[in-house]
């Protein structure tokens, strides 16, 4: 009957571990997924940032050129005003002197006098002919001003295309590095759920003797009365023998997962809710649970554990398996717990 029991519990055990290792996963892959989207929409935001910056000040400088070819225009106008006010007087002085010359003639009496208007209006001629010289220069200028504008506007219309063109070529660089990313941690979560189920499997054989020995979800747990006599720290002889075994297998274990894997196992305290009398090493349950789980770790490492794979943890009575007030309660919630997960 006993033999019976033992696999009827070994066969009940078997579900937890796959059940669990998917559940990990799960929890895994939705925090990466939620830290790829942050970090996604930082950079975007940073991005569009400096992009609104560019087109801020790119519109300043097309409202300057704008206001300013506005105003040369109305000066172009002025000019093409005046020249044909002085086309104008010239036509008027050009009919002028025609009556003039009609009027010298017809009487050789007023000669002088016409000609002395004609002198007049030729030298006022020659003067409005100097100005519209000088306004047809000034409106070549303002030509080949206003062409400059125009390639300058050109320009600024370029690099805002390309800094458009760079804000969409960096939007797709992130969405293939987070496709990138989640392929890879997607990876790394199935090899270390493999070595987890891989490590729990050998742990279960060479641990499968003990009664006092079970696992619980994700974690190896061994009672504390197998491990340390009550109210100590020190492990004793039985204890000693069971943390050898285990050892070795962190041992194993640590040959087989690739370096780049940032694996680590965890050694978790418990203690059941009875306060301690506080005249031994401990005045509480948490300074008891703490140096217990210090205790494992530095007897697991002097067996040849690597240290840097291995943590020490202290939860007093504050995570019990078990929350009914009864013996057999409290002699499950003191225990040691050994979890692989990533550090």
């Amino acid at each position: 009957m006993a033999l019976s029991r033992t696999r009827r519990t070994q066969r009940t055990v078997d579900y937890w571990p796959g059940f669990v290792d998917a559940l990990s996963t799960l929890l895994l892959a939705i925090m990466f997924l939620l830290t790829v989207f942050v970090m996604a929409q930082f950079l975007l935001g940073r991005e569009l940032s400096g992009r609104d910056t560019v087109l801020d000040r790119l519109n300043s400088q097309i409202n300057e050129l704008t206001q300013l070819l506005s105003l040369e225009r109305t000066t172009g106008q002025d000019f093409q005003d005046q020249i044909a006010s002085l086309q104008a007087s010239l036509q008027s002085a050009e009919s002028d002197r025609s009556r003039l010359q009609q009027a010298l003639d017809a009487g050789g009496g007023a000669a002088a006098e016409a000609n002395s208007k004609v002198g007049g209006l030729e030298s006022a001629l020659s003067e409005q002919q100097q100005v519209s010289q000088r306004a047809a220069a000034q409106v070549e200028l303002l030509n080949q001003q206003l062409t400059a504008l125009r390639q300058q506007i050109g320009a600024l219309e370029s690099a805002l295309d390309a800094s458009e063109n760079r804000d969409k070529e960096s939007q797709t660089r992130i969405a293939d590095l987070g496709s990138r990313l989640n392929v890879a941690l997607a990876q790394r979560v199935q090899e270390l759920s493999r070595y987890r189920s891989d490590f729990f499997g050998r742990l279960r054989e060479i641990l499968s003797d003990r009664e006092n020995i079970r696992i619980v979800g994700d974690r190896f747990v061994f009672q504390s009365e197998v491990l340390f006599p009550s109210g100590s720290d020190v492990l004793q002889a039985a204890g000693e023998a069971e943390m050898a075994k285990l050892a070795a297998a962190i041992v194993e274990l640590a040959r087989e997962i690739p370096s780049d894997i940032n694996w680590i196992i965890r050694v978790d305290g418990h203690t059941d809710n009875i306060p301690l009398s506080g005249t031994g090493r401990f005045s509480d349950n948490w300074q008891l649970s703490s140096s217990r789980a210090a205790s494992v770790v530095k007897y697991l490492v002097s067996q040849g554990a690597p240290a840097n794979r291995l943590a020490a943890a202290g939860f007093g009575e504050y995570q019990p398996i078990d929350t009914a007030d009864t013996p057999e309660a409290r002699d499950r919630n003191r225990r040691i717990e050994l979890k692989l997960t990533e550090r």
